[in-house]
């Protein structure tokens, strides 16, 4: 088996932060007074707060700044993301990582979230020891479908890309893996909707298929 690092996505892999995104998003819109419909709000998917803020603005003709609006959105989004009952790691994911960690795979985060969101995800769940690195794409000048997060995700593990695969769930993160020519397996997860899985090299609902054995024929 020469498999030696697992790059692994945040959003919808190890988490699933869309659900509190959008109720923060709602209760700031209930705050703000505005009636938001299914089809705008569906239009800020994969958009930064601050170009959800900005649309708000011109859409309703708000009178508070984007800084005020995204402070009010933030703050709801931590009080759900700490208190919300129904927020936790996806089904699986937690042994998945323990199993590749036990046998003595490296573990990077190449993730599109701010690193905010993942100290804060890392730390609720007590993932931290068994990661050897972690990489924002909020910090960098390209975002996925670029390649440039999962290429310095394989340079912090110190492997070469043929001993690395990527685990990712969308469209974009798939493409971006397939640039860096990282062997990608694709999560199909019961909340992903309209994600292209073509160029993922296999493509699985649950994370046991993940395990070394049954992966390592592609090692």
């Amino acid at each position: 088996m020469s498999l030696k690092a697992v790059l692994f996505d945040m959003d919808g892999v190890i988490v699933d932060t869309e659900p509190l995104h959008r109720k923060a998003y709602f209760k700031t819109f209930n705050e703000l007074g505005i009636t938001v419909s299914e089809e705008l709000y569906t239009s800020f998917t994969g958009a930064s707060t601050k170009r959800v803020c900005e649309t708000l603005i011109s859409e309703f003709n708000l009178n508070q700044t984007v800084e005020e609006i995204s402070e009010i959105k933030r703050n709801h989004f931590k009080d759900y993301f700490y208190n919300d009952e129904e927020f936790d790691l996806i089904s699986g994911v937690k042994s998945l990582i323990t199993h590749y960690y036990e046998n003595g795979i490296k573990l990077i985060l190449a993730s599109s979230a701010t690193m905010t969101t993942i100290n804060m995800v890392f730390e609720k769940f007590e993932l931290e020891k068994y990661f050897n690195g972690k990489i924002s794409g909020a910090d960098l000048k390209e975002s996925k479908p670029h390649p440039e997060v999962f290429q310095l995700a394989a340079k912090m593990a110190n492997e070469p890309i043929e001993r690395c695969m990527v685990i990712e769930d969308s469209t974009n993160g798939i493409l971006a893996a397939n640039r860096a020519n990282i062997f990608c397996s694709a999560y199909r997860s019961p909340n992903t909707k309209n994600q292209d899985y073509t160029l993922a090299n296999i493509v699985v609902s649950d994370y046991s298929e993940l395990e070394l054995d049954k992966i390592s024929k592609y090692f």
